[in-house]
């Protein structure tokens, strides 16, 4: 755990979905080789940053067979993304006080992300989003160019103080993320710094690159036992 007070922090990682776009099982596609998976890594920086992991799968998940990864709870989702995260959180402790959700298809999400997104709820947030700016020109389907500046491509984790966001899926709402649940609710949704690598395996190719960052990385850290010879 790399924050100073990790207790009472659960994530839900969303792992539902169906990969129609990917084309099959993205989730279960080697992106660490030779055998982290694409939610074995969302899992394990998620373990890395709190207390406990929901991972919220389909009906026939191969996780529903055999002992859970260590410090994860399993649950079977829903019909939607928000009955998926409803379900993740009826599995998470009361005792909890910080709640993430995070996208399976997100291997590339850092520690120090997540750390990011935990101090902003510690401080007071009800709902932190981490968001990147948006670098392609976008129009609208009416005509007309968007103005980018004032826009924002929103990421996972993001993190609730846990009452918040259990009185928000309360009300039985639908959106594509908890954030929009807990403002329609009336709460104000705070924004940190996303990262550009944390992208979201939606496609074939995104797996591709996200290996290509996996492996740039590996190569750029430094070895155990290397001298520094400067």
């Amino acid at each position: 755990m790399t924050i100073d007070d990790p207790s009472g922090v659960w994530t839900i990682v969303v792992a539902a979905g169906s990969g129609l776009r990917f084309g099959g099982d993205k989730l279960g596609a080697v992106v660490d080789p030779p055998s982290g998976t694409v939610l074995d890594r969302s899992i394990g920086v998620a373990s890395a940053a709190g207390d406990g992991v929901v991972v919220v799968v389909g009906a026939d998940s191969p996780l529903l067979v055999g002992p859970p990864p260590a410090g994860c709870r399993i649950v079977v989702g829903g019909a939607t993304r928000s009955a998926s995260v409803r379900a993740g959180l009826g599995a998470v402790p009361d005792s909890a006080s910080v709640v993430l959700v995070h996208d399976g298809a997100r291997p590339l999400a850092s520690e120090a992300l997540f750390d990011r997104v935990i101090a902003a709820v510690r401080a007071g947030a009800a709902a932190v989003v981490p968001a990147v700016p948006v670098v392609d020109t976008i129009r609208a389907v009416g005509g007309g160019v968007v103005d980018r500046d004032t826009l924002r491509a929103v990421q996972t984790p993001q993190g609730f103080d846990a009452a918040v966001l259990r009185e928000a899926h309360e009300r039985g709402l639908e959106a594509t993320d908890d954030a929009a649940l807990v403002e329609a609710i009336g709460h104000q949704v705070v924004l940190v710094d996303g990262e550009v690598s944390n992208l979201k395996i939606t496609r074939p190719v995104d797996l591709v690159v996200a290996r290509s960052v996996i492996d740039t990385a590996s190569t750029a850290a430094p070895h155990c036992g290397e001298e520094d010879h400067r």
